[in-house]
């Protein structure tokens, strides 16, 4: 009974499949998937099976098809497409392309090429924002998951991003995640068997890293660290200042201190301008890698970092990887206001305050100094966002003093948005030592700021009201970012009075736990038009391209790398619209906007366009607060409502911008060195189409749902939405279809289900791929009923017709075929694919056979153009299964004594060959190891089905 072979346990037949000891019978239903398998005892199964005869496990064979039930062309492609969509374990190199519910691009292939010449894997991807990340990454783990080389793994991830991640798990990849943070690890341990950790019993987690960085939660968790780690967001845990950032940076060496476990970090931003930062992460992959000068690398330290490390732009994905269509196209714009004379008396007054507060502040101990220095920036800032923030922070003063030990530190944080750590959205009040007059000021300019709420007033506000309705025409959906909670309630309470019923409205702030932003979102109907106002909580590895399309700046970040990061919420893959509108909103004579745009912003669009991709500000918030201080205040005179400040771009800005462009050089030349060449897209390509050629491509998906929903009489509607189609799964729709596959509908009060078979997917629709729970029931149910040869199957294992795309009576034979991967001393790999042979003289006992495409399109396009009865089809049919022969049950010389069965072994051995020379050619493209690699077809294969199609001859009708 060895793997592949065919047995009878339980009054059915299974599949043996390799076992990881010999002591145990792992065994798959015939027309299952190893989900649905068991594992027998070999000691239980004598023992039991004494007493119990259903309960031995013997020799058995396929059953082969009968002329009883013959059927059309339909019917043996229904059953073809049935038992191929029913394959998990594929013969082609990728084994995880049977289990994923996506089709990836070949682009996204390359950290799957490059994790599998490593032992363990250590990747750094870096790919650009919005290419993939957790797609390549996730490949990764499902492929190690298939090859059995990994049980358990864990992604490490923030804490807003868990659910996302668990999305990505269970829906594209087939795995059974639970999420690890405060508020589950009870309900989790309920369920955990008692002697027995949680981290140890789930196998599929993921965890918020600042719930595992704890020093409750760490231990526990680095005792039972499954094999393979991923940790997204990884910049946020490079070693730099900050207690958090150093406990997570922490965890994460401690899970790289096990030699063989496998570590994949991703980040759209590997450092921060903060070269000691980004060599700790590279620190993870190899410890020796984080001693080396990045700039000075030797050829063969560039070849090891190499192997370890990717990092690719968009652009290097459209110009290498012909990738063309992968991305919307980025439509980047500008748009304005003017300060109202209420506005400029506001902003002239509270520029006063601050000035004053730097300049008398210039006699101060540094520390007390610099904390003047960031409480005017603060103030300015919140100030000039919106009138609502502006009371926020005029009114609002905390308990703490000058003297707090963390002031600095948490006033930073406030005007410059850290790329490392979310950005808290709340008004942190200013403690600023201040007299009775200075409080006097600030109370006086909230009720100024008080009287500026609404478009009548505000100009900034009034603005983007004609902005968002003017996007909303154009048929856009638009996502308005904010910095402040107050300004964001303030924006989206406007822009519902001022758009009443035309578009939705949603506002979505760090004030609401994960669960309700998440709600918040997918409240929107797709149907409608949306607006989503949101702040900087939903920044960052957010998906929500799915149903926005645009973004306003409404207040401009601080942080070139949060522009980027809010534009790639919508400009990303899973884009479905062809183009996507980001526009910076700024006013025209606000000062504060015209600092952060020559400062910042304009110089980091100019190393974009350049580059290709964003590169981080030097040395984070020190040097960017000094050049924004120099430009606002040290070199500035008085400001009034007549007079603007023009900005002087020597000193610490000029000496700012030539350390930002010295790092944009640099970030070039390792961009160049670590974008992965040398793997070629066509080799790629090549296997990807040999896989979809034994599992299905989403075409298939679609022929084959389409075309049995059709026999079942299940309606299935196009809509205008190109690729959207409706399913009417309403009680009455769905009366005639049997249990199974009812039970395996959705639910939906509407009675209707929105679907797609293309990915990304269309806004609304639900993705209907190869792993879909209606697909799966829907080619179990045909399969088995083919099987089980009853009266009046929907499918048929045999077919005959008479048509005009053969000239010569041509025999069609579906085969399922099992091959064993055997490498050196692995435990053998099971693979199965359906093949269809087609033939020329069957009939007489020889086979010609057609080329595998040829074979192929006939199946699919053959149509009858005359009607052949009943009976000659039966009598076609038997002639051809007597011409077949009996297929015995064991397999070891199958065909050798029978002239047809010796062609159908000769063409699988053929198939065997080709099969095995696609494992060479990719583990040859990675430097595995190919001595001793050998595909084995295991026979006999099982006959599935046969299609007979006779040639019209003359006038035949």
């Amino acid at each position: 009974m060895q793997p592949g072979s065919v047995v009878r346990f339980r009054h059915r037949e299974w599949v043996v499949l390799p076992g990881d000891t010999e002591e145990v019978l792992v065994l798959r239903p015939l027309t299952g998937t190893p989900e649905e398998g068991v594992h027998v005892h070999r000691r239980l199964m004598h023992l039991v099976g004494g007493t119990l005869p259903f309960e031995r496990v013997t020799p058995a064979s396929f059953p082969l098809p009968s002329a009883k039930n013959v059927s059309d062309a339909t019917s043996t492609y229904l059953l073809w497409q049935a038992a191929r969509l029913i394959l998990r374990e594929g013969a082609t190199p990728f084994r995880s392309l049977g289990r994923i519910s996506i089709r990836p691009r070949v682009y996204q292939f390359v950290p799957l090429l490059m994790a599998l010449r490593l032992d363990p894997v250590r990747l750094l991807i870096a790919d650009d924002v919005g290419v993939g990340k957790t797609i390549e990454a996730l490949l990764i783990a499902r492929e190690l998951w298939d090859r059995g080389e990994i049980r358990r793994l864990c992604v490490l991830c923030p804490p807003y991003l868990c659910e996302q991640w668990a999305s990505e798990l269970a829906e594209k990849f087939n795995l059974e995640p639970v999420i690890l943070r405060s508020g589950t690890v009870g309900q989790l341990e309920r369920k955990t068997p008692p002697g027995r950790s949680l981290y140890e019993h789930f196998p599929v987690q993921v965890a918020s890293i600042d719930f595992l960085k704890t020093e409750r939660n760490r231990h526990q968790f680095l005792q039972f660290c499954p094999e393979l780690v991923i940790a997204d967001e990884v910049h946020g845990a490079a070693a730099a200042p900050g207690r958090s950032q150093q406990e997570r940076h922490s965890l994460l060496k401690a899970v790289a201190q096990k030699p063989s476990r496998h570590l994949i970090l991703l980040t759209a931003t590997p450092h921060s301008g903060i070269p000691e930062a980004f060599r700790s992460l590279l620190g993870l992959l190899r410890p020796e890698f984080e001693g080396w000068d990045l700039q000075a690398l030797s050829e063969e330290q560039r070849l090891q970092l190499a192997r370890h490390f990717v990092q690719r732009t968009r652009r290097d994905i459209r110009e290498t990887w012909q990738e063309l269509t992968c991305f919307p196209t980025r439509e980047a714009g500008d748009a304005t206001y003017t300060l109202s004379e209420r506005q400029r008396e506001l902003f002239g007054r509270t520029y006063a305050f601050c000035s004053e507060l730097v300049r008398t502040g210039e006699h101060l101990e540094q520390r007390r100094r610099r904390v003047r220095y960031w409480g005017a920036l603060a103030l300015l800032r919140c100030v000039m966002s919106s009138p609502a923030a502006a009371v926020a922070a005029l009114r609002h003063r905390s308990g703490l003093t000058p003297e707090a030990e963390d002031l600095e530190a948490e006033l930073s944080r406030w005007v410059f948005e850290s790329a490392e750590e979310r950005v808290d959205d709340e008004w942190s009040a200013l403690a600023l030592e201040a007299g009775d007059s200075d409080r006097r000021r600030l109370q006086a300019l909230a009720r100024l700021a008080e009287h500026l709420q609404g478009p009548e007033h505000d100009t900034k506000l009034a603005r983007a009201i004609e902005l968002v309705k003017r996007l909303l025409e154009e048929g856009f959906h638009p996502i308005l970012w904010c910095r402040y909670v107050a300004t964001a309630e303030y924006l989206a309470s406007h822009l519902r009075q001022h758009l009443g019923s035309a578009a939705q409205v949603a506002c979505v702030t760090g004030r609401m736990g994960d669960e309700e932003r998440k709600a918040k979102i997918a409240e929107l109907a797709v149907e409608q038009p949306r607006v989503l106002v949101a702040t900087d909580c939903l920044s960052e590895g957010i998906n929500l391209q799915e149903k926005f399309t645009a973004v306003i700046h409404y207040d401009l970040p601080w942080n070139p790398n949060r522009l980027e990061q809010r534009e790639g919420r919508v400009d990303r893959y899973g884009q479905k619209a062809d183009r996507v509108k980001v526009i910076r909103f700024f006013g025209q004579d606000n000062p504060i906007d015209g600092v952060v745009l020559k400062v910042l912003l304009d110089k980091a669009r100019e190393i974009h366009r350049t580059l290709g991709t964003p590169v981080p500000v030097p040395e984070a918030s020190e040097s960017v607060t000094q050049a924004v201080l120099e430009a606002l205040f040290l070199r500035q005179g008085e400001w009034s409502a007549e007079r603007q400040l023009v900005l002087d771009l020597d000193g610490e800005v000029l000496k700012f911008h030539q350390q930002w462009e010295e790092q944009a050089q640099r970030e070039k030349l390792n961009r160049t060195r670590f974008a992965q060449r040398a793997l070629k897209p066509e080799e790629v390509q090549r296997e990807l189409e040999a896989a979809d050629a034994v599992l299905g491509d989403p075409e298939a998906v679609r022929e084959f749902f389409l075309t049995a929903a059709q026999r079942l009489n299940l309606t299935v509607t196009p809509q205008k939405q190109p690729g959207v189609y409706q399913v009417s799964v309403g009680a009455e729709a769905t009366a005639t279809l049997p249990e199974a596959l009812r039970l395996a509908l959705p639910a939906s009060k509407s009675g209707r289900w929105l679907i797609s078979f293309d990915s990304p997917t269309p806004p609304g629709a639900e993705y209907v791929g190869r792993n879909h729970r209606f697909v799966a029931a829907l080619a179990h149910f045909l399969l088995e009923e083919a099987l089980s040869a009853g009266e009046n199957p929907l499918v048929c294992r045999c077919g005959a017709l008479r048509t005009r795309a053969v000239a010569e009576l041509t025999t069609l034979l579906l085969l399922r075929v099992r091959y064993l991967l055997e490498l050196s001393q692995n435990q053998p790999l099971l693979g199965e694919e359906v093949l269809v042979l087609g033939g020329v003289g069957l009939e007489r006992g020889e086979a010609q056979w057609l080329e595998t495409a040829t074979a192929w399109q006939l199946l699919a396009k053959a149509k009858p153009d005359a009607n052949l009865p009943l009976a000659e089809k039966q009598e076609l049919v038997e002639h051809l299964l007597a011409c077949l022969g009996p297929w015995p049950e064991t397999g070891e010389n199958w065909g050798t004594g029978h002239p047809l069965q010796q062609a159908v072994r000769e063409r699988i051995g053929q198939r065997a060959s080709e099969l095995e020379a696609a494992h060479r050619r990719i583990r040859q493209a990675v430097s595995l190891q190919v001595r001793g690699l050998q595909v084995k077809p295991q026979f006999p294969p099982d006959l599935l089905g046969l299609l007979v199609l006779q040639p019209l001859v003359g006038g035949q009708k």
